[in-house]
């Protein structure tokens, strides 16, 4: 697999491995199954799904438990995390590839990214906007770090890593047929949920 960026070889490689041992677990489960429950609560008639970046799964088994028997599809660059990935869809739902070399065949009832384009090149942001918009049948859903001016910073140790903006804004601006629906927070001090400071927003696609 070659790559355009280095933040795509840096996922794909030892670290992106080694990212899969600090995300799972039932505590994860839960928190994500509050997260989601939140989050989709303005979607109906969720009846597919495909996740930009789902490493092993857990946001899926999530969804899966709140919507059972929704057709779920996942994109994954990273080698290991799609095998894993497989035991929770069926594996010819998970495309182990870049996001970058994605290109959807079809649309989904849900699109939707979390935590994964704080990750992104900034430079590409565009081309994955324009894919996540390409993919919904109806609603997109992102969940990231939020910021209303673009920065970077640090992220364990390494530069260019981790970068902070208005992701949602930047998408409806370049897409005027997506509609804000709703949008919340997730505190990382939650006492019985906590997700890593995610601000959530799910918009809907209009004809």
């Amino acid at each position: 697999m070659t790559f355009k960026t280095e933040q795509e070889a840096f996922w794909a490689g030892d670290f992106g491995t080694e990212y899969i041992q600090r995300n799972q677990g039932d505590a994860l489960l839960a928190s994500n199954l509050d997260f989601f429950t939140k989050a989709l609560r303005g979607a109906r008639g969720i009846k597919s799904c495909i996740e930009f970046g789902a490493n092993i799964g857990m946001n899926l088994k999530a969804l899966n438990l709140l919507r059972p028997g929704i057709d779920a599809h996942a994109i994954e660059i990273n080698a290991e995390a799609a095998k894993q990935l497989g035991t929770v869809i069926l594996p010819s739902n998970v495309y182990n590839s870049s996001i970058l070399d994605f290109a959807p065949a079809r649309q989904w009832d849900l699109t939707f990214i979390k935590g994964v384009l704080i990750h992104i090149n900034p430079e590409v942001l565009p081309q994955v906007y324009d894919t996540l918009v390409a993919s919904t049948r109806r609603y997109l859903m992102v969940g990231e770090y939020y910021n209303p001016a673009p920065v970077a910073i640090p992220y364990r140790g390494h530069s260019d890593r981790l970068f902070k903006r208005d992701f949602a804004g930047e998408i409806m601006d370049r897409h005027p047929q997506l509609q804000l629906v709703d949008y919340g927070f997730a505190y990382r001090r939650d006492p019985n949920f906590p997700q890593d400071d995610i601000t959530w927003f799910l918009m809907e696609k209009l004809e």
